[in-house]
């Protein structure tokens, strides 16, 4: 029997173009690949479908305000641990672990600025602070965003991006719902323009109280919008959820928004809003 070996070397390829990490995004939707700053300059949307990536406070006020110039208060108010909540860890240790690690003192970011010439106030929830949950901190800074708006006579904007109530702070929690609530009609009672934007996901207590009360209420493309989730839903029910279900699409259709704005129209669409409801 014959037995055959290799004479030469390996077959020699030429050397893999290196490329830094993080330089390259994929989209989940569609796999198109895309240069970081391709992406960044076309709004951290998909170059070829146009899916809405998910994105923070600070890439909200880049897109939205003139210049991306702003400016921010009551950066560093904290929610405390009145009730010393432990899970898998204590919560107030897993509040300093995700202040190191974001650099976000909570969940929103309170900051005044202006869109096309056009003072208001805007507040932008962040998703990667324990998953843009609602706590004590949360309430507080829209009650004084709205305080803000009104002490200045300008429209108030909410961004909206959340998964719901903080578990950690229980009942305390929940009471932010209202307590933002009769804030917010407060702008109403002083004539001042409410406008909610809703984003990719908005659930739970947000959605159940400050994201749906908007003068004008405006989502993003696709953005999962609802209470419970489709799961939840599904076993409550125990029925096939239709197809689309708690996407902003469906919620338009259902008569929960006034319109879907794609986030490269979102700064000219804000200020024709406040321009058409606040013209001062």
């Amino acid at each position: 029997m014959a037995w055959f070996r290799r004479t030469k070397k390996n077959i020699e390829t030429q050397d893999k173009k290196e490329f830094d990490e993080g330089h390259w995004i994929k989209c989940p939707k569609c796999d198109e690949i895309m240069h970081k700053t391709q992406w960044e300059n076309n709004f951290y949307l998909c170059t070829k479908c146009d899916y809405h990536f998910r994105i923070g406070s600070e890439e909200y006020f880049k897109i939205i305000f003139d210049e991306g110039e702003y400016k921010e208060f009551d950066k560093k108010v904290t929610s405390l641990d009145p009730l010393e909540f432990v899970d898998t860890k204590k919560y107030k240790d897993r509040i300093n672990e995700t202040i190191k690690k974001t650099g976000l003192y909570d969940a929103i970011r309170n900051t005044t600025g202006k869109i096309n010439g056009k003072q208001c106030v805007i507040s932008a929830m962040d998703f990667k602070f324990i998953g843009g949950s609602i706590g004590s901190v949360v309430g507080e800074k829209i009650a004084r965003a709205a305080q803000k708006a009104i002490k200045e006579k300008c429209p108030y904007i909410i961004i909206s991006k959340s998964g719901g109530a903080r578990m950690m702070e229980a009942a305390i929690s929940l009471m932010q719902l209202a307590k933002t609530s009769a804030w917010l009609a407060r702008l109403g009672e002083n004539g001042l323009p409410y406008i909610s934007v809703i984003t990719d996901p908005t659930t739970g207590g947000a959605s159940a109280s400050f994201a749906m009360l908007g003068d004008i209420i405006i989502a993003e493309p696709d953005s999962l919008i609802g209470f419970a989730g489709p799961r939840v839903v599904r076993q409550a029910t125990g029925k096939d959820l239709p197809k689309g279900f708690q996407h902003a699409e469906f919620v338009m259709e259902h008569g929960f928004l006034d319109a879907i704005v794609n986030r490269k129209d979102l700064k000219d669409k804000l200020y024709q809003l406040m321009k058409f409801m606040h013209n001062e």
